[in-house]
């Protein structure tokens, strides 16, 4: 923002009488979105926080540029696999010395850390995977703490967490805190019945492999013990499964179920101008009124030059224009799921069509918002509520009736059976425990280096977890050095997860779950009051709003397998 449009402003709210409220809002977020920038401060103040801001950006620049060409290549024997995926085992290239040539990129690291029984090679792995980059982005990650820090110092705010907060849901370091505090509470019980399991099968595996068992889990243990749960107390053939997720039927039942929900028709458009021919573009109209609301896109298959991941981009915001006509929302959802081919339909993983719901959420939040501001469009809202909408639909991937409404297998058109459904409805409660409390983990660790001046990331991260999950970082590595949020906008921010999942679970099980999950009635509440308003209120005041109530964390306990009234 330039100083002289911001100095108008200010006057002009002064001055300014009879506002609307989103009119108001509208005002005063932009005085503090200039304030953030140090435009109410002298020249000299602006001039250094631009010089701290662009040495801000330059680390983190060289922080995700070390990340992006780490290319470190460990080599084991096809025994020292031991247990890897044939297949997986097959596919790595080989060295002169005739050994696998394994890196710590993803594809090649968590099939081992999740299923190589050999605890030397996964030791070997973690300690290399968490020591990626630490010499150098070690440095800048705590040359970026010190900045933020002197940045703040400037803008008048106590710690960078409170600058980062002050424009969020949570608001306070202190709600972020006990937040976090609250759920570790409540979630040890399970990571520690979690843990005793991990334990009797390492002591299993230890004495059937010949291997010490030291009597502890180990950061190098850790996915590999979880792995094996979800596959002896779940056994969810995920291959078998997939064929019953066939992608015409997943479209065809997930825009069903969405129309239904939300009093919305759907209209595919015939020959549309689009980029791909495997794009297709559908309007949307309120059932009641008829009236047209927007336009989606679905571009759902891979090709070469695409955005790699899944994503809903939103490409014109719905708002009101200067002749008092009302711009329709457009917006896109964009993945990659597996073509079809002549002999077989593109079939969809359990995660695939999650994924689908979770996206798709966000399309519909783009279009159903109604707000008169382009800058509280569909999902412009706190950022760490922002997921929170397409978190609640997910749980329609996990629901008997939408499942059944959503498969059928793609040879015979028959029903999942019923022990498939039920295993794989058990098994989202798996490892609940540790997981969340790594999340915490992560999240206590980034309020806590940003609430401080300095910090000496490893120890910190080492203490941190030690703490939370009652395992130490092993010696000599540091996490942190790899931890892109921290540098990619994100940091003091990864608390968000969690957060907005809390309420998406509250929002579930205290409407849909208790009403019916396909009731039309909840579905239009859930259309008024979360996804209507945009960004136009606070996401606080939605949730009331829908809730009837102050949102809590019970149902969420409840969903990860804790015992709560809800």
């Amino acid at each position: 923002m330039r100083q002289d449009v911001f100095d108008v402003i200010v006057a002009y709210e002064k001055k300014a009488k009879d506002l609307k409220p989103e009119a108001k809002r509208y005002v005063e977020k932009l005085i503090k979105i200039g304030k953030r920038n140090g435009l109410h401060l002298p020249k000299a103040t602006q001039d250094k926080i631009k010089d701290i801001k662009k040495r801000m950006s330059d680390l983190a620049i060289d922080f995700n540029k070390n990340l992006n060409e780490e290319n470190t290549i460990l080599e084991f024997s096809v025994g020292e696999l031991a247990g890897c995926p044939e297949d997986f085992v097959k596919s790595l290239d080989k060295a002169d010395s005739g050994k696998c040539k394994v890196s710590l990129k993803y594809p090649h690291y968590f099939p081992c850390m999740k299923k190589c029984n050999n605890l030397n090679t996964r030791k070997t792995l973690e300690i290399a995977f968490n020591s990626r980059c630490m010499k150098e982005n070690s440095a800048i990650l705590e040359e970026l703490v010190e900045l933020r820090q002197q940045k703040c110092d400037l803008l008048g705010f106590d710690t960078h967490a409170s600058f980062v907060l002050d424009m969020r849901m949570a608001k306070t370091v202190v709600a972020v805190s006990t937040f976090l505090e609250d759920l570790a509470k409540k979630l040890n019980p399970l990571k520690d019945d979690e843990m005793k399991l991990f334990l009797q099968y390492k002591k299993e595996e230890c004495k059937k492999l010949g291997y010490d068992f030291d009597n502890k889990i180990n950061m190098w243990d850790m996915r590999y013990y979880m792995t094996m749960v979800e596959e002896r107390k779940y056994s969810v053939d995920q291959s078998k499964l997939q064929e019953y997720f066939p992608m015409e039927v997943v479209t065809t039942g997930l825009l069903g179920i969405y129309q239904e929900l939300l009093g919305l028709k759907f209209e595919e458009i015939s020959k549309p101008h689009v980029w791909n021919d495997d794009v297709q573009l559908f309007n949307v109209k309120d059932v009641e009124s008829n009236k047209l609301i927007g336009y989606f896109y679905l571009d759902l298959f891979p090709r070469e030059g695409k955005f790699g991941h899944a994503a809903c981009f939103g490409l014109q915001p719905g708002c009101l224009l200067s002749d008092g006509s009302r711009q329709v929302a457009v917006a896109a959802m964009v993945a990659n799921f597996t073509k079809p081919t002549a002999d077989k339909p593109s079939l969809l993983m359990h995660d695939e069509v999650e994924t689908f719901f979770h996206e798709f959420g966000h399309v519909m939040h783009q279009l159903c918002a109604t707000s008169d501001f382009a800058m509280f469009a569909g999902t412009s809202v706190e950022r760490d509520f922002v997921e929170a909408p397409s978190q609640m639909l997910e749980n329609w991937c996990w629901e008997e009736e939408p499942l059944r409404r959503m498969s059928k297998h793609y040879k015979d058109g028959s029903p999942i059976p019923n022990d498939m459904l039920e295993k794989l409805i058990k098994s989202r409660k798996a490892n609940a425990g540790v997981f969340n409390l790594r999340q915490i983990l992560l999240g206590t660790f980034d309020q806590t280096i940003h609430t401080s001046k300095k910090a000496d990331t490893a120890k910190v991260f080492s203490e941190i977890s030690q703490k939370i999950l009652g395992i130490a970082a092993t010696p000599n590595t540091n996490m942190s050095a790899s931890f892109g949020h921290l540098a990619d906008g994100y940091d003091a921010q990864y608390y968000g997860y969690l957060w907005s999942e809390v309420f998406s679970m509250d929002m579930f099980y205290s409407r849909f779950k208790k009403e019916g999950i396909m009731s039309s009635k909840v579905g239009k509440a859930y259309r008024d009051y979360i996804l209507a308003p945009g960004g136009s209120i606070d996401a606080s005041e939605m949730l009331k709003n829908f809730l009837g109530r102050e949102p809590n964390n019970e149902a969420f306990l409840k969903s990860k397998g804790l015992q709560a009234k809800v």
